[in-house]
């Protein structure tokens, strides 16, 4: 929170220390002292990334994971959003992190599929083409701040299931 004199309850605390990575996202402004979280989204990337052997194996596992992990994203975006008091702050990396799991979904679990998701989620997040730029400018919120990444998440899924018929 912005005012010392405002405290976090339990809820905030949980909110801001989920939604932050377990605040690896603070790492880049305590080492290269810029105002902006510049490297926080992959730093949450690569968290994601190492996180990767906890996943359920199981497809169906998985599936009922990341649906719940896409809804407590959203409250915990929001959540932290409003504790921050700014419209996306970079501090908040749990977007990235459901991205990237959404990118590696149902995709065999080996570094060459898992770096190939890694490098092209991180140039789609990072450029956000179309339709990319249109889901992050419509929508608002925790919503908001999630969503981008889940659609740049989906199109590194599909790619790689295209590059996977073709070679």
């Amino acid at each position: 929170m912005n005012n010392k004199s405002e405290k976090f309850n339990f809820i905030d605390k949980l909110a801001l220390t989920a939604a932050t990575g377990f605040f690896i996202s603070y790492l880049p402004r305590k080492i290269i002292h810029f105002k902006k979280n510049t490297g926080a989204g992959f730093l949450g990337t690569v968290l994601a990334f190492l996180c990767v052997p906890l996943l359920p194996v199981s497809n169906l596992n998985f599936g009922v994971f990341i649906s719940f992990f896409f809804l407590f994203s959203i409250w915990t975006a929001q959540r932290t959003s409003d504790t921050y008091k700014t419209k996306d702050d970079p501090r908040i990396v749990i977007d990235e992190i459901l991205g990237y799991w959404i990118a590696i979904a149902f995709l065999p679990r080996t570094m060459p599929f898992l770096l190939a998701a890694f490098i092209l989620f991180r140039a789609l997040d990072t450029l956000k083409p179309w339709p990319i730029n249109f889901f992050e400018k419509k929508f608002s919120g925790g919503f908001g701040i999630i969503v981008d990444d889940v659609v740049a998440a989906i199109e590194v899924n599909l790619i790689i299931r295209l590059a996977i018929l073709f070679i």
